[in-house]
């Protein structure tokens, strides 16, 4: 059984969020501002989440009674990361509205799953094939390649999960050093830039995209996000459009990101879409000091059952992460002139952790490696 009821949220009640990372901190916060309340279920004591909350359950996501409680205190429940386990969500289905729907997990968790949804919406993406042993690589291969990437199945971000094959490579090797049993292989694709777009939907279908945005990456992890992208309005609105489009065939409520990749043809530059993320998104946190809303609030709107905003972006944003080491630098940003610093809170930094942003609205400022 799945609750079905529509949502209608009040000032006063209570939101459930699953994870406790930095992204679900900062749904708490913007759930605070507009009077709502949220509590935060974690398996990890040192979620950062639970700094700004009153109430926090600390429980693995397979602890029934854990959940079952989780869900008797609030009165909708959402998420911060789509990794959610099948069977929590479905326990906490069964009691209270859990939006965006479990249903479109089990799309958005399997990239293969993803990737034939993408292509039966008619909207490109790389050539992919599905893979599950070293024979099925080599047939891949020789249909669709090298240099390609081969990713896992489920499980994968910050370029965990997966790894480039080029000319001269051992297939079998490399589908050992994987260790999964179901993978995708992807074209290398190359292009011109990579791409977002944030996407909110309401209950009642209408879709609010922010501004495109350019991200850069290093080591496979976003370092800079510019908000707008570097391209033009026709193909911008081609990126919003493809957005909307995902939104609307999934019957999403909430925040979703789509990235994508901006590559050459022959008729102009086009778009692909790489990936799509069900839940508010990094490359969207230029949006907390850079837009008349944030994406944040957006999620809690949406999922409120509340109005969505219009998005008015204040100027040229550039938002920087923070990572690792990065963090031991933070008061440097504090004497720059329009930097707001935003810190998670975490504990000691660590190679490819996100540790905190900062966003700069105006001209486009020089980064900061």
């Amino acid at each position: 059984m799945t609750f079905s009821h529509p949502v209608k949220l009040k000032p006063g009640d209570t939101i459930g969020i699953l994870g406790g990372g930095q992204l679900g901190r900062m749904l708490a916060m913007a759930a605070a501002r507009l009077g709502l309340r949220c509590q935060v279920f974690s398996p990890d004591p040192d979620s950062p989440a639970f700094d700004v909350v009153l109430n926090a359950t600390c429980a693995e996501y397979a602890d029934v009674e854990a959940l079952e409680l989780f869900a008797n205190d609030v009165d909708v429940i959402t998420y911060e990361f789509e990794n959610v386990p099948a069977a929590a969500a479905m326990i906490l289905a069964a009691r209270r509205p859990v939006l965006p729907n479990r249903k479109i997990l089990e799309t958005t968790q399997d990239r293969l799953a993803e990737k034939d949804f993408v292509k039966r919406l008619g909207v490109g993406t790389a050539d992919y094939a599905d893979v599950s042993s070293a024979v099925q690589l080599r047939a891949a291969i020789s249909r669709i390649g090298l240099p390609a990437v081969i990713k896992t199945r489920r499980f994968g971000y910050d370029g965990k999960g997966q790894t480039i094959i080029r000319d001269g490579d051992d297939p079998d090797q490399v589908w050992k050093d994987l260790a999964t049993k179901s993978a995708i292989l992807e074209g290398f694709i190359p292009f011109e830039r990579e791409i977002s777009v944030i996407a909110a939907r309401s209950a009642d279908g209408r879709v609010e995209c922010f501004d495109v945005t350019e991200n850069e990456h290093r080591d496979h992890i976003l370092k800079f996000s510019h908000a707008p992208a570097d391209i033009s309005d026709a193909l911008a609105a081609q990126a919003r459009g493809i957005a909307e489009k995902i939104a609307s065939a999934l019957d999403y409520i909430g925040v979703l990101a789509v990235e994508m990749f901006v590559v050459a043809s022959a008729a102009g530059p086009k778009v692909l879409v790489n990936e799509i993320a069900p839940r508010v998104h990094n490359s969207g946190h230029w949006t907390l000091d850079g837009a008349s809303i944030s994406q944040f609030e957006q999620h809690i709107r949406a999922i409120a059952g509340w109005p969505l905003g219009k998005p008015v972006r204040h100027g040229p944003v550039t938002m920087t992460n923070l990572i690792g080491d990065d963090i031991n630098d933070y008061e440097q940003w504090l004497t720059v002139p329009g930097a707001t610093v935003h810190l998670y809170g975490k504990g000691p930094p660590r190679p490819g952790r996100k540790m905190g942003h900062v966003t700069q609205v105006g001209a486009l400022p020089p980064k900061i490696a």
